[in-house]
């Protein structure tokens, strides 16, 4: 697995990613929801982040990340690939080459609540609604020890 940047021209299979991860972990989310924010992920939130993305070694895209700042703001992976060390390289990235101690996940998606606690992120408050103002709860995560430093 190698971790690369990616082009604007590889924003469909990103989308592409971001709707099968979805489709296979985000189940409060309703067909409609997953349309509207389709083009709002090609056109607008891709765009607005430093994007990185795992390949494999015949250069398939895996999964990818998003961050701004010291935020981790999207992390989604191909289903197909979960479990196999991708979502963790991708935040192993951001957090040691990238600086990024901060992440907003969906309380309703345990799994992948469960993930980042496994990576070290603890909980650092709660919002009733995501950041597009939907009923979604976001748990607001901090990596242990950031405080700290």
């Amino acid at each position: 697995m190698t971790i690369v940047s990616v082009t604007e021209a590889e924003y469909p299979r990103l989308v592409a990613i971001w709707e099968a991860s979805v489709r296979a972990t985000h189940d409060f989310l309703t067909e409609a929801d997953i349309q509207v924010m389709k083009p709002l992920l090609l056109h607008e939130y891709l765009g607005a982040v430093e994007l990185a993305a795992v390949r494999d070694g015949e250069g398939t895209l895996l999964g990818f990340l998003g961050t701004s700042g010291r935020k981790i703001e999207m992390l989604f992976v191909a289903p197909e690939h979960r479990g196999q060390g991708v979502g963790r390289a991708l935040v192993e990235h951001a957090v040691g080459r990238l600086g990024c101690v901060d992440v907003d996940v969906n309380e309703q998606n345990p799994q992948a609540v469960g993930f980042y606690l496994r990576m070290g992120f603890r909980e650092a408050g709660r919002s009733p609604r995501d950041g597009q103002g939907n009923p979604f709860p976001l748990l607001h995560l901090t990596l242990a020890g950031a405080d700290e430093a």
